[in-house]
């Protein structure tokens, strides 16, 4: 997949119906998520993106791609996204892997968003 079509593939992920999204995530997904419990697996990480609006708009910037191997990409980059007055915005890394020819399910997916304070040595 090329890097365009890996961005569509992940920015259609913030955007997409539940049933698109459900579609697209593996079965034994591993997922961190900026609220308790934070660490999410399997179904449990699944139903916690039920929670998420259905954002008016989303960005992805500071975007990187890495192939480690065939059959596995790897993202990672900044989410903005929008709902009215609602804002988000979160560091994100994801792990796609290839399931069949142009069939990709993400494996792995977690959201930091912004300190709010500097970590000091």
């Amino acid at each position: 997949m090329d890097d365009a079509r890996v961005w569509a593939f992940e920015g259609s992920l913030w955007d997409a119906s539940d049933e698109h999204y459900q579609e697209r995530i593996d079965d034994e997904i591993v997922m961190v998520l900026p609220r308790p419990p934070y660490v999410f697996q399997g179904q449990e990480a699944k139903d916690a993106v039920k929670q998420t609006p259905d954002w008016d708009s989303v960005d992805l910037s500071d975007k990187r791609v890495s192939r480690p191997q065939e059959g596995l990409i790897v993202v990672a980059y900044t989410a903005t996204c929008a709902k009215g007055d609602e804002k988000y915005e979160a560091h994100c890394t994801s792990t796609l892997r290839m399931r069949g020819h142009d069939d990709w399910l993400v494996v792995q997916h977690q959201q930091t968003p912004p300190l709010t304070a500097a970590v000091e040595k």
